[in-house]
């Protein structure tokens, strides 16, 4: 099972950029959290980090053969029409995650316009979004193909 991990625009710089909102682990450091579970799960994952919506879709695109997502949009959860189409059209399952509780935040927040398109939002968690994301998606993916 092959599960792409993608991060949208400022996640690069997670640990440095509000740390107080954020959190203190790095990208790499979550993404090493999230490998770490997925050998848990015999899953490979590919992480991937773009600050441009069209990167991730060509990402989105190419690895089409993936069974999964899980995505941090970032702000373009809330703007990303062109990246939400691209969800929409994946053939995979996907989970969106955001770091922080986006209905407790500015009032243009509380809609992710990708939402609908997704299997289910992880939100408020923190770096442990992206642990309860993968083990939602896996379980998801399973019962997609008939198991437990």
């Amino acid at each position: 099972m092959k599960v792409l991990l993608i991060s949208g625009p400022n996640l690069n710089v997670l640990g440095e950029r509000n740390p107080e909102m954020y959190g203190t682990q790095t990208l790499s450091e979550i993404e090493g959290l999230v490998q770490q579970r997925a050998q848990e799960w015999s899953v490979e994952v590919r992480p991937y980090q773009s600050n441009h919506e069209g990167a991730i879709i060509d990402f989105l695109q190419q690895e089409k053969n993936a069974e999964g997502a899980i995505i941090n949009p970032g702000a373009l959860a809330h703007y990303g029409l062109s990246l939400r189409d691209a969800l929409e059209h994946f053939p995979g399952l996907v989970v969106e995650v955001h770091l922080t509780n986006i209905y407790a935040r500015d009032n243009f927040r509380h809609e992710s316009v990708t939402a609908p398109v997704v299997a289910g939002v992880v939100s408020g968690l923190g770096w442990r979004g992206y642990l309860a994301a993968l083990d939602a998606l896996v379980g998801l993916l399973h019962e997609r193909r008939g198991g437990s």
